[in-house]
């Protein structure tokens, strides 16, 4: 169901101007207005899902194959050196559109960006304190 007041929403069911590189009738893929890099896109489901907690099994299953197919066409493409899919969640994350969406980020050599984070250093025990609490 679309939402009313969500632009993603708009602009994933044409109501607004995108450059618009695939669409069908659960998807439109756009380039992103403030890319990370030349070519980066948005994969925006047509249907209002805030998050990926939100999205239907099936569409998220539909997205990953959708992704798949738009990462070869832009490494073809652009002739891209790698490609990052990423998506957030709640604005920890850097979620900033509560509407799901994949950016796929194409990725050249001396680019200047990068996805990276601090690694930690749990001890065993810590691990698996973790898993526990995860699995049980």
């Amino acid at each position: 169901m679309k939402k009313d007041n969500c632009i993603f929403c708009k602009i994933a069911n044409g109501e607004i101007p995108s450059k618009t590189l695939y669409e069908d009738r659960n998807f439109r893929v756009i380039l992103d207005l403030g890319p990370a890099t030349k070519g980066h896109a948005l994969i925006l489901p047509r249907e209002h899902a805030e998050n990926l907690y939100d999205l239907p099994r099936e569409s998220a299953s539909e997205v990953m194959v959708l992704a798949q197919k738009m990462a070869a066409t832009l490494v073809e493409k652009l002739r891209c050196d790698g490609l990052n899919l990423v998506q957030n969640n709640g604005e920890a994350a850097g979620q900033t559109v509560r509407h799901f969406h994949l950016h796929l980020i194409p990725r050249y050599v001396d680019d200047g960006q990068s996805i990276n984070w601090k690694t930690g250093s749990p001890t065993q025990e810590e691990l698996e304190n973790i898993r526990r609490t995860i699995v049980e």
